[in-house]
């Protein structure tokens, strides 16, 4: 073969790999790093002023009281979370009972729920016409339990999952020692869980920092995050440069979080080893009592406002009726589409964003499973940026980017362009934890019989990678169902989305509304569901960070 015969040959191979690269590139270029340089020119450019819209945020009593709430209800719901489901991650870590892989997988629901359904069930279980005949909405304490459910999941698997493989012979080698429960638990395993508790705490800060549809719905703007906030400026007094520069602080800040954790893990972290999982079953009467009263708090505290969610949904009038399910259909209303609609047009826009995301997630993850050195840990950091962006940032991004030279803003396609681009992390923190455990021999030895690069991939890597992508799919599908934030600055009011429609119904009053509402979301809470249990089905033991 001639060296130019060579050469054309090798071509398709070199147009894969620039392919591989420039395709999650171009897709964060435009729907990521554009729409947020265009949110930064906003804010710059007030009728005030360069940096007007900035010294207005600072100048005003009303916003720096929403930026310190922001910050406080945070910290308050990160402590009140990792002190309230403890004992859960050590029961599910440390005990074998019957239905444990089930109630585990159950537990992880309340956290893959949209957060308006979350706060749909508390306003059923805490509202006005709550089933605890107290009104807890508009107060912090509403807020503050469902941020505690909503992220309980996230302790229990996180520090779970490590306590699981901790060796059961620290703490036994501390007891015979002549220390007691508390003090083994403090001197020998606290500090082993210490980066499971930063790992979990840090997560749960992020997402209760950023909240939006847990304070829209429980705080009735009478308590505002800047998430809300910036909602609020856009949509109620088309104020884009306070919203802008609300969105550039709001990104400053969370930067700061994830460097703060970032170099803690780094000062923190303790190589240790690691044993096999060593869950048992009870053997004492106090074993049985602590397993079984942890079990019954928890399926007390994470199931009685889902269950309340489809009791109300059923509860329309004097009796029970499947009425305000039946009307999903009615075309009277001023939804200006039936519910039923909403229905349709949520899982048309997952389904679109689930391939977005699986495409360009896939790509990205072979970047950083198959590449060495700053080219795959600068890939890696970029594509995590988004993780650590709010919602409604990247749809007020959209918003604020996608008028000219050509005026997209009401195109549907940006809502599962929106979509997609939140699902791309957890797509990528999926698959790449499979990519990086093929062994490399296997597809030497292929390359080696003469198979081409694309069989050697296709014939090894695509069986083990397609079982991992049917579970990122899974959380693609799931996050677009009941993503609420960035939706809310792009839907078009005659193609709205379930979230949407919910929160529309909420609004107004009327008995059958609220039972609609409730009905809506009890579909959305089992679509959910669905899938998480899916992805429970098809995930690989514990491969993969999510």
């Amino acid at each position: 073969m001639t060296l130019s015969r060579a050469r054309r040959a090798a071509w398709p191979g070199r147009l894969a790999r620039i392919l591989v690269v420039a395709i999650p590139l171009g897709f964060l270029a435009v729907a990521f790093l554009y729409p947020l340089s265009s949110i930064l020119l906003t804010g710059l450019s007030g009728e005030a002023g360069a940096l007007g819209p900035f010294g207005e945020v600072f100048g005003k009593a009303s916003l720096r009281s929403v930026a310190w709430f922001t910050l406080w209800q945070a910290v308050v719901s990160t402590i009140l979370t990792v002190v309230v489901a403890m004992p859960a991650a050590y029961v599910f870590a440390r005990y074998d009972f019957p239905g444990r892989s089930l109630l585990r997988a159950a537990v992880t629901i309340p956290f893959v729920l949209p957060t308006l359904v979350v706060g749909s069930a508390f306003l059923a279980l805490l509202g006005p016409r709550g089933a605890l005949g107290i009104d807890l909405s508009s107060t912090i304490w509403a807020i503050l339990l469902a941020h505690v459910f909503y992220n309980y999941a996230v302790v229990v698997r996180t520090v779970g999952g490590l306590w699981a493989h901790l060796d059961p012979r620290l703490t036994e080698a501390a007891r015979v020692l002549g220390a007691g429960r508390w003090r083994a638990f403090r001197t020998v395993s606290l500090p082993l869980l210490r980066p499971a508790i930063a790992a979990a705490a840090s997560i749960i800060f992020l997402f209760t920092f950023t909240s939006f549809g847990v304070i829209l719905v429980l705080g009735n703007l009478e308590f505002r995050t800047i998430e809300v906030e910036i909602w609020r400026q856009t949509m109620s007094f088309l104020n884009l440069p306070v919203a802008a520069a609300l969105s550039v602080l709001q990104l400053v800040a969370v930067s700061l979080i994830l460097l703060a954790y970032s170099r803690y893990q780094q000062r923190r972290a303790v190589e240790q080893r690691l044993a096999p999982a060593t869950a048992r079953k009870p053997q004492t009467a106090r074993e049985w009592w602590m397993v079984g009263g942890t079990l019954t708090f928890t399926a007390l505290f994470l199931g009685t406002p889902l269950l309340l969610l489809v009791e109300r949904s059923l509860q329309v009038g004097e009796g029970w009726s499947t009425a305000a399910y039946t009307s999903l259909t009615d075309t009277s209303d001023s939804l200006f589409v039936p519910a039923t609609e909403a229905i349709a047009n949520s899982i048309g826009f997952g389904l679109v964003a689930m391939i977005i995301a699986l495409v360009v997630g896939i790509l990205a993850a072979t970047v950083i499973a198959y590449r060495q050195g700053p080219v795959s840990q600068w890939f890696d950091l970029l594509l995590m940026l988004p993780l650590g962006t709010s919602a409604v940032t990247i749809g007020f991004g959209f918003l604020v980017a996608f008028d000219s030279p050509i005026d997209l803003r009401t195109s549907p396609f940006l809502i599962p362009l929106a979509h997609s681009l939140i699902a791309i992390p957890f797509v990528v923190r999926t698959v790449v934890p499979v990519m990086q455990a093929i062994r490399r021999r296997l597809r030497e030895a292929a390359r080696v019989l003469g198979a081409s690069p694309f069989r050697a991939w296709r014939e090894i890597d695509l069986p083990l990678i397609a079982r991992s992508g049917l579970v990122a799919a899974g959380f693609a599908f799931a996050i677009s169902l009941g993503e609420f934030g960035a939706t809310a600055f792009l839907v078009r009011p005659e193609r709205p989305t379930m979230p949407i429609a919910i929160f529309r119904l909420l609004g107004r009053p009327g008995e059958l509304n609220f039972g609609r509402a409730m009905a809506l979301s009890t579909i959305l809470m089992v679509l959910t569901a669905a899938s998480i249990m899916i992805i429970e089905r098809f995930r690989l033991g514990e491969t993969g960070e999510f």
